[in-house]
């Protein structure tokens, strides 16, 4: 043991900090996939998968925080999770350049989605299960998305990347590991890299600027959720503009459609640039605090 841990902080800070993020991550999101899945076979009239997975994941909160043994890594682990608190100001700020942020995104992919092919993913047949089991699963799932992934990227990963390398590449490799993260679904392909890594550059300059992955993770779970409601409603992944496939410019031509939507994506990214450099300005105000465990 002692060998491999030398050996293991022999290893660039970017190899370790992503095997470190990637390994929560996995840790993290493991008992829900398990637990879900068990609970989608036997038992499904009572979503009972709920409970333990919310115990769990206040375990792993409080442990990422700094929480549990040892106590000789404590600080070092509540350092890592970066979950420190922020004042009413920082929140508002944050959120607005996140919101925007996160619009100007999903414009651009629309724009995409005329350029290329993109993936589709199926919806879940959720017909044959109970009503409030599928809400409460619907509910669990952001929550455990947007707390496991935000410490494990914009906490473990990023944080240690940004402190040497500067926040540009820490952004940069957390997207990247972020968006190869998400190969695990069959759907995702490589044409969606450029979607991954723009949603984790929103998060990722949040958690920088605030130096907090609370309104990261916040704005995560809204988003994975209604994703979700979105794809159970009506059948389209947070990364389609319809159901069905969109008609390439290439075949039929650049419409009005296709020119109002870029020119709609790149006032969004001009109003985010503006929000992001407001949250700076705000964030520059802030006292230092550390979170509690």
């Amino acid at each position: 043991m002692p060998i491999a841990l030398d050996l293991y902080r022999r290893l660039p800070v970017v190899v370790r900090a992503a095997l470190a993020g990637l390994v929560l991550s996995a840790l993290g999101g493991l008992p829900w996939a398990v637990l879900v899945s068990a609970n989608s076979k036997y038992g499904s009239a009572v979503p009972w998968a709920v409970p333990p997975t919310a115990l769990f994941l206040w375990l792993f909160w409080r442990y990422a925080r700094g929480a549990g043994p040892p106590r000789s890594t404590a600080a070092a682990r509540r350092a890592s999770c970066r979950a420190n608190p922020l004042s009413g100001d920082a929140w508002a700020a944050a959120i607005l350049a996140g919101v925007l942020g996160l619009t100007a995104v999903l414009l651009i992919q629309r724009v995409l989605s005329r350029l290329v092919t993109l993936p589709h993913q199926p919806a879940p047949d959720v017909s044959r299960f109970p009503f409030l089991t599928v809400l409460f699963w619907v509910l669990m799932s952001p929550v455990v998305a947007g707390v496991v992934e935000e410490v494990s990227f914009r906490g473990y990963l990023q944080r240690p990347i940004e402190q040497r390398h500067g926040p540009v590449i820490a952004i940069l490799v957390t997207g990247v590991v972020f968006g190869f993260a998400h190969f695990t679904h069959p759907e995702v392909t490589l044409v969606l890299m450029p979607y991954y890594v723009a949603v984790a550059a929103v998060y990722g300059a949040l958690a920088h600027l605030t130096d907090s992955i609370l309104p990261s993770l916040v704005l995560h779970a809204a988003g994975n959720l209604l994703g979700s409601l979105v794809l159970i409603g009506r059948g389209r992944s947070e990364w389609q503009a319809s159901p069905g496939a969109t008609p390439l410019i290439w075949k039929t031509g650049a419409d009005a459609s296709f020119w109002i939507t870029l020119a709609a994506g790149l006032a969004a990214a001009g109003a985010a640039v503006a929000a992001f450099a407001a949250l700076a300005k705000v964030a520059r105000r802030e006292p230092v605090r550390t979170p509690s465990e």
